[in-house]
């Protein structure tokens, strides 16, 4: 047996994770991921009218807020049969768009890019040198001398003043770190720019939504914000998006390209095999054959075979979760029925369950929706695959990794971006053919069922709902986490980051950043402090990530 390593909580991620390794021959052998929060907002929703469901489900989380909106909605719009008008259509596309803009930047800078960038050796960069860097790779604004001299003496008065914030006890001067001193600091200076352009881009969603976090502007059968269909909020929209896209081009894209080089290696590690998309983005009533995202499944790899996806075979295990039974359950037929006993990782060990499908575990987000969209020939992925691979010039293999799982969600950010252009432009067209309808009316059946599926920034995101007397009968929701990040199943097959965590190497056990990057790859999404306990000496190490 080699050395187990706990690191508990998991930092820069949104909830409760658990991760735990065996080391040996300085490599992971085995991986356990524990999701350790409770909530029950299955169990809230029964008995409530479905129409509120939206409501309670979008608080969830507060950093994906409207995904769960929408998918709450969607799945009551399938049980009352009724279908949205075109402008409903859009408005709802463009406000999960924004959420995949808003996203996706943030993980990237501010929960993902320290498992690569090394704080304290930005300040060994020559601000010239660094200048002149920004110019070969990026055309992001304030890339002058001046400007880079400026964020090293901002980040050299932290230093002095031994208090370094939110970059506090971090792995700094660890040996996995590889960027050189000028492009440490030429991607920490764009974190700090990154800090003020989110902001912005959340300012999308209440343009449309009401207000973010928890959109306001979404009902069963369409979309309530009919005032705000006038020029100026358009424009307001259009003005947001356009920064935002600049951002995106300039210096989200670029900085990917620019870091991929110096990890080469990570192209080989924290893989997967087999992959799930539910498709979005639908551009008429058809769906799912409308969807921009393709729905579809690959395994093995074998990306130019992309198969159909049959719903009916998803089931969610339990045998090693804390909840009652060991049966695999179709989420129609689920049940949330809580028994938390010790933590085991030999029997029960997650408040997660286990989705699979086919009986296999399978990775959902960005990876596999650019995987199955270029297996099915969607020209904008596959032009953004090609361009990157060929920028970086690493293979096709390389994708299926933890390096390619960044790029990944880079690459679909410009995609769904500039796709929002003509959405946006759809819905002005619309408007001045006096085509103002965003709400389809429709009548509650005493009994009925429906699933709102979406893909959302980590993933793809199932609601089922079952109505009896016109109240909410059960609810289950299988969430793109609980794909990536749960537990084994009954037949002891481990999750995608289990899988993905295997054959990493671990320079340091107190200082596991090798084990982070994987894991913040599938973006979990909470920050606090990492304990991480040596079996051998019972030690405890306390610090920061962040």
């Amino acid at each position: 047996m080699g050395q187990r390593v706990v690191i508990d909580p998991i930092t820069r991620i949104e909830g409760h994770l658990r991760i735990e390794v065996e080391i040996a021959n300085g490599k992971v052998a085995q991986a356990w991921s524990s999701g350790t929060l409770f909530r029950g907002l299955e169990l809230i929703l029964k008995g409530r009218d479905p129409r509120d469901a939206h409501l309670f489900t979008q608080r969830v989380c507060g950093v994906c807020t409207y995904v769960h909106s929408l998918a709450s909605v969607r799945a009551v719009d399938h049980a009352v049969h009724v279908t949205v008008p075109p402008n409903a259509r859009i408005i709802r596309n463009l406000l999960l768009g924004a959420q995949f803009l808003h996203d996706h930047m943030v993980h990237f800078y501010h929960l993902h890019a320290l498992d690569w960038v090394d704080v304290l050796e930005a300040l060994k960069a020559d601000p010239k040198k660094t200048a002149a860097l920004a110019a070969q790779v990026s055309r992001a604004p304030k890339t002058g001398v001046n400007d880079f001299k400026r964020v090293k003496g901002r980040l050299q008065k932290l230093v002095d003043s031994e208090q370094l914030g939110i970059f506090a006890n971090g792995y700094w001067g660890h040996p996995a770190y590889k960027l050189s001193p000028e492009m440490n600091l030429l991607i920490f200076s764009h974190y700090l720019e990154a800090l003020r352009q989110q902001a912005r881009t959340a300012r999308l969603h209440a343009v449309f939504g009401g207000k973010n976090p928890h959109t306001q502007s979404l009902v069963v059968g369409g979309v309530t914000c009919a005032t705000d269909l006038t020029a100026d909020r358009i424009a307001q929209f259009r003005y947001l998006w356009a920064e935002t896209m600049d951002f995106v081009k300039n210096v989200y894209i670029p900085d990917v390209v620019a870091m991929a080089p110096f990890y080469k290696e990570w192209g080989h590690l924290g893989s997967s095999s087999d992959f799930l998309v539910y498709g979005d983005f639908p551009q008429t009533e058809k769906e799912p054959e409308s969807f921009m995202f393709p729905r579809g499944a690959i395994f093995d790899r074998k990306v130019s075979q992309v198969e159909a996806v049959d719903l009916a075979l998803v089931e969610e295990h339990v045998k090693h979760s804390w909840y009652e039974g060991d049966l695999a359950l179709h989420p129609s037929r689920g049940r949330t029925e809580p028994r938390h006993d010790s933590l085991n990782v030999e029997e029960r060990y997650s408040w997660m369950k286990a989705p699979r499908y086919r009986e296999k575990p399978v990775e959902v987000g960005p990876l596999a929706r650019m995987l199955v969209a270029y297996g099915k020939g969607h020209e904008p992925s596959r032009k953004a695959v090609d361009g990157f691979l060929k920028a970086v010039d690493m293979p096709m293999e390389s994708l299926f990794s933890t390096l390619g799982r960044t790029a990944a969600r880079a690459l679909e950010t410009q995609i769904i971006g500039e796709a929002m252009e003509g959405w946006l432009q759809d819905l002005v067209e619309n408007l001045k053919k006096d085509d103002n309808k965003i709400y389809q009316e429709y009548e509650m059946p005493a009994e009925s069922s429906g699933v709102g599926l979406n893909e959302v920034p980590r993933g793809a995101l199932g609601h089922w709902i079952q109505v009896k007397e016109q109240k909410i009968e059960n609810y289950q929701m299988v969430v793109p986490s609980t794909w990536n990040l749960g537990p084994r199943c009954a037949q002891g097959h481990p999750s995608p980051v289990e899988q993905a965590l295997v054959g990493t190497p671990v320079a340091d056990p107190r200082r596991p950043v090798e084990i982070l990057r994987t894991v913040h790859s599938f973006d979990p999404c909470i920050a606090c402090a990492v304990h991480v306990i040596d079996p051998d000496t019972n030690e405890v190490y306390k610090f920061q990530v962040v």
